[in-house]
């Protein structure tokens, strides 16, 4: 067979390609052992386009909430990036290792047979409101042009900064004693709300540290992403079952994709349509970046005011119309 044949019969063999999802974001119920690029590789599949991406990874032991944009969505990511979450997690005192889950190796096995309520309670309370957090070594974050992650499962030394985030909630929802490694332990479900940058695992971390008694994280859910929340989140299967009965997979509009993240400004005509040639119009008269919607509920521009020769006018930061 030449080589001509074989790529016509490859291409015979391949499922035909589906029709291209509608501009928007999909929210996933993503499951565990799946990565956030495994995630947007099969919705390339199902939107029958590669332009999707995500917000906010998750990492493989995780499940829950992950935002994605198909199209003109994807533009608007970054604000979605930056919205605060809420996560369920379990907190398992009495061991470390060298991720801070129960993915990694065991480091420390100090027990947590002797933690008073009293001190468990303070040691939350530190941990709550703005604090400094050190991200876990094995993060995304960039170190000398290299993922810290790939730096410590290469066996270097990997030493990041502390920088600050905010715990608005930390709530211990139950407490369980237990034994694992041979120690005797305590499995704390916790629920929190954090700000965008936050880990969780740095948290069950420090918690741990801050008892003498080592930490680390066995489960995680995210069930909120800024306006996003599990209410409106699929699993891959239904959205695959979806686009199968449809024909295409169903997205949320641009203007309610937007709605779930940032402030929204309602305009006229003339304004939707300045808006559209990337003119400055008057200003909103608020700080921040705020959704443009027009007459007939689309979304048009994100605008943000900005002072231009001593007039405070809104600039389209992104024009979508």
């Amino acid at each position: 067979m030449t080589a001509g044949a074989q790529r016509r019969g490859q291409a015979a063999r391949r499922p035909p390609r589906r029709p291209t999802a509608p501009d928007g974001f999909v929210v996933v119920d993503k499951a565990a052992g799946w990565t956030s690029h495994d995630v947007v590789a099969r919705t390339r599949g199902l939107a029958g386009t590669r332009k999707v991406g995500h917000a906010g990874t998750l990492d493989p032991m995780a499940t829950g909430v992950l935002v994605l944009g198909v199209g003109k969505a994807t533009r608007l990511l970054t604000y979605v990036v930056g919205a605060d979450k809420d996560y369920d997690a379990t907190i398992r005192l009495g061991v470390a290792t060298t991720t801070d889950d129960a993915e990694g190796e065991i480091t420390s096995t100090a027990g947590a047979s002797g933690v008073a309520e009293d001190a468990l309670r303070a040691a939350v309370g530190r941990l709550t409101g703005d604090i400094l957090q050190v991200p876990t070594t094995v993060s995304a974050i960039k170190v000398n042009g290299e993922r810290a992650y790939a730096r410590a499962r290469a066996g270097q030394d990997v030493e990041l900064a502390a920088r600050p985030v905010t715990v608005s909630r930390f709530d211990v929802l139950a407490a369980r004693a237990g034994e694992a490694a041979g120690v005797p332990v305590l499995d704390l479900d916790v629920r929190v709300t954090v700000s965008s940058g936050t880990y969780v695992r740095a948290l069950a971390r420090d918690l741990g540290a801050d008892l003498g008694t080592g930490g680390h994280l066995t489960a995680l859910r995210r069930t909120r992403v800024g306006g996003y929340g599990l209410d409106a989140a699929r699993t891959l299967d239904a959205m695959e079952v979806q686009a199968d009965k449809d024909g295409t997979l169903t997205t949320l509009p641009l203007a309610d994709a937007a709605r779930g993240v940032l402030p929204v400004r309602e305009v006229g005509e003339a304004e939707a349509r300045a808006l559209g040639f990337g003119q400055w119009i008057a200003p909103s008269g608020r700080p921040g970046v705020l959704a443009a919607i027009g007459p007939a509920g689309e979304l048009v521009a994100l605008v943000e005011d900005t002072r231009r020769q001593g007039e405070e006018l809104a600039k389209p930061v992104l024009v979508t119309r």
